[in-house]
C-alpha cells in the first residue's frame, strides 16, 4: 500500500482483513466497534444461501417427465408415450424421495411410474407443458432428516395443498462438502372431483356491450379468448413461491439461534452493492471440491473478494464519518497542516524529553512519513477537518458508484461468458443432430439416437438456451469474445481504482489518528501548565 509506512510508524494503527471483517485500533473507541464486529464473525461459523429456480420440463423442447423423474429418483422408468426406457439406478446422492398428493388424486399416483405416464398420456400436444420444477438449495445448518422435513413442509403447504401432484427427491451427492438440494416435479394439471384430469386453460367467447358474442368474418368462427383455470402459470405465483421458500429457510434458521438470514429478492431489488457470483455447472464445481482451479472459480473469488473490500471500506468510511463528528471541541477552521506539523514536532519532543535518542535515519522515516500525509492532504486540497468530512464523504460516494458500475458490468460479463460456454457445444453437435433429423427411417433414427445420445443432448441444451436468451438473433461470438474482453479491462480498471480509494480512507484514518492523538497530547500538556501555575500561585 502506498501509505503503509503512516500505518506502521504509528504502531497499531495498521489495517488487515479476515473474511470481509476489518480490523483497526487506530483509536480505542474504532477499535471497541470492530471487537463487536469480530465477535458477530466468530458467532456465524456457517453462512446460509438461498437458491429457489422454477423452471418447465416441455416436451416442445424434448424433454419428457418420466425421464426426468427417473433422474431424479435414481431409478429406472418406462416411458409409455415413447417406449423409451430411462435407467438411471447407478446414479449416486439420492438420499430421500418420496411423493405427495392432494386429497382428490387417484392414490395409485403414489406410484412414480404411473403418476407420469399418466402426465405424459393426457397430454397430447408435441409441445405441451408436461411438468413444473422446482429446485431450492436446503440449508447445511441443518442435519438430512431436518432438511427432509423442511422439504416436505414446504411442498405439502404450496403446492399439494393447492391441487398438484409432487414429486420431492433429495440430493446430498457431497457428504464432505455440503451441497444438499431438494429437486421438485409438479403436476401442471389440476384434479376434478372425481380425480380425473381437469383442464388446463379453457375457452370463453368476448362479448360485445350488450352480452351477445362476437362473430369474426375473416375466422368465419365467434370470437375467443384463453382463461387460464389456474394462477399457477403467473409470474405473481412464481414470486409468492419464491417468497415463501425463503420465510421456511428463516425460519427454520432462527429455530436454530443462527442469526444469518436470506432473502429471495435479487441483489439489485434489495439495494444491496453486492455483485452475483457467476453459476459454476457442475463440472466447474466438482473441479473445485479436488482443489483444482477453474476460470469461473477464480472468477467468483474475484466477485467475492471485491465485494468483501468495498464492505469494508465502506464500514470504515461510517467509523470515520463517527470518530470526526466525536471531534466538536476542535475548531473546524483549525489548519489539518498546522495540526500535522505540531504532532511531528511533540513527538520528536516528547522522545527527547523521555531520555529516548531519536536516530537520524528514525527521524528521516517520519519526516518521510509526514511528507507523504502533506501531499495528500494539499492534492486533495484538505485544510481542515470539515474539508476532510467532505473528502470522505465524497469517497464513500465514490465506492459506491464503482460498486453499481462493477455490478452491471459483472453481470454483462456473466451473461457473455454463458453465451460463449454454450456455442462449442452447439457448434460441434450440430451436423450429429442435423444428420439424426434427416434420418427418415424410424428404426434407423432410434438407433442413430442411442448411438449418439450426448451429442444430440449437448445440441438441444445449447439451442434452447440460445432460443430463451437470444430472441432469434445471430450466434456472433467473437462479437461475444470481444465485448467480454472490453468488459474484462473495464472491470480490473474499475478494482484498480478502488483499491486506490482504499488506500485514501488508509490516510484519512492515519489522518485523524494523528489529530486525536496531538489533541491528547496537547490536553495534558495544558493540564501539566495549570498545576504548575496553582503550585506557583
Amino acid at each position: 500500500m502506498l501509505y503503509e509506512f503512516s500505518l506502521v510508524y504509528d504502531k497499531g494503527a495498521l489495517i488487515y482483513h479476515k473474511r470481509g471483517i476489518v480490523r483497526n485500533n487506530f483509536c480505542e473507541s474504532m477499535s471497541r466497534q470492530f471487537a463487536i464486529l469480530l465477535r458477530k464473525e466468530k458467532e456465524v461459523l456457517t453462512i446460509a444461501i438461498y437458491h429457489c429456480s422454477i423452471k418447465i420440463i416441455s416436451r416442445g423442447k424434448g424433454k419428457s417427465a418420466v425421464a426426468a423423474a427417473a433422474y431424479r429418483s435414481g431409478e429406472k422408468l418406462t416411458n409409455d408415450y415413447d417406449g423409451t426406457t430411462h435407467d438411471f439406478t447407478r446414479k449416486g446422492g439420492v438420499v430421500h424421495t418420496e411423493i405427495l398428493l392432494p386429497d382428490n388424486a387417484p392414490r395409485e399416483y403414489s406410484d412414480r411410474s404411473m403418476l407420469w405416464n399418466a402426465v405424459e398420456a393426457v397430454e397430447k400436444s408435441k409441445n405441451a407443458q408436461l411438468s413444473r420444477e422446482i429446485e431450492i438449495a436446503l440449508p447445511n445448518e441443518l442435519s438430512e432428516t431436518e432438511c427432509i422435513e423442511l422439504a416436505r413442509e414446504f411442498v405439502q403447504k404450496n403446492f399439494v395443498d393447492k391441487g398438484m401432484c409432487a414429486d420431492v427427491c433429495i440430493h446430498n451427492p457431497n457428504r464432505e462438502q455440503k451441497n444438499i438440494h431438494a429437486h421438485i416435479m409438479l403436476t401442471m394439471r389440476p384434479f376434478n372431483e372425481d380425480g380425473t384430469w381437469g383442464d388446463k386453460q379453457k375457452k370463453e367467447y368476448v362479448l360485445d356491450k350488450n352480452g351477445n358474442k362476437i362473430y369474426d368474418k375473416r375466422k368465419r368462427t365467434y370470437k375467443c379468448r384463453t382463461v387460464q383455470t389456474t394462477d399457477w402459470n403467473s409470474r405473481e405465483k412464481a414470486e409468492e413461491w419464491r417468497e415463501a421458500w425463503s420465510e421456511f429457510l428463516n425460519n427454520a434458521l432462527e429455530q436454530r439461534n443462527i442469526s444469518e438470514k436470506v432473502d429471495h429478492r435479487s441483489f439489485e431489488r434489495q439495494g444491496r452493492l453486492e455483485k452475483p457470483t457467476v453459476h459454476m455447472g457442475v463440472a466447474a464445481t466438482q473441479m473445485e471440491r479436488k482443489g483444482i482451479r477453474t476460470v469461473k472459480g477464480d472468477t467468483n473469488r474475484k466477485i467475492k473478494s471485491i465485494n468483501a473490500k468495498i464492505s469494508a471500506l465502506l464500514k470504515r468510511i461510517d467509523m470515520l464519518d463517527s470518530e470526526l463528528a466525536k471531534m466538536k471541541e476542535i475548531p473546524k477552521e483549525d489548519s489539518l497542516l498546522e495540526m500535522l506539523m505540531r504532532f511531528h514536532d511533540n513527538g520528536i519532543k516528547f522522545s527527547e524529553v523521555r531520555g529516548v535518542s531519536v536516530s537520524n535515519l528514525k527521524k528521516i522515516s517520519k519526516f518521510k512519513d509526514l511528507t507523504h500525509l502533506i501531499a495528500f492532504v494539499q492534492g486533495h486540497n484538505i485544510g481542515t477537518l470539515s474539508e476532510l468530512a467532505e473528502k470522505n464523504s465524497e469517497t464513500k460516494s465514490e465506492l459506491k458508484n464503482y460498486k453499481s458500475k462493477l455490478i452491471s458490468t459483472q453481470k454483462r460479463m456473466k451473461e457473455l461468458t454463458e453465451l460463449l460456454d454454450n456455442y462449442p457445444r452447439y457448434k460441434e453437435n450440430k451436423a450429429v443432430y442435423l444428420e439424426w433429423q434427416s434420418i427418415t427411417n424410424p428404426k434407423k433414427k432410434e438407433k442413430f439416437y442411442d448411438k449418439h445420445y450426448g451429442e444430440i443432448a449437448l445440441f438441444k441444451t445449447a439451442k434452447s438456451f440460445f432460443d430463451s436468451n437470444l430472441n432469434g438473433a445471430k450466434l456472433t461470438p467473437k462479437a461475444w469474445q470481444r465485448e467480454l474482453d472490453e468488459l474484462k479491462k473495464s472491470a480490473e480498471i474499475d478494482r484498480a481504482k478502488v483499491e486506490n480509494l482504499g488506500d485514501d480512507v488508509a490516510v484519512m484514518e492515519t489522518l485523524i489518528y494523528n489529530v486525536q492523538r496531538l489533541t491528547n497530547y496537547e490536553e495534558k500538556q495544558n493540564e501539566i501548565q495549570r498545576k504548575r501555575s496553582c503550585e506557583l500561585e
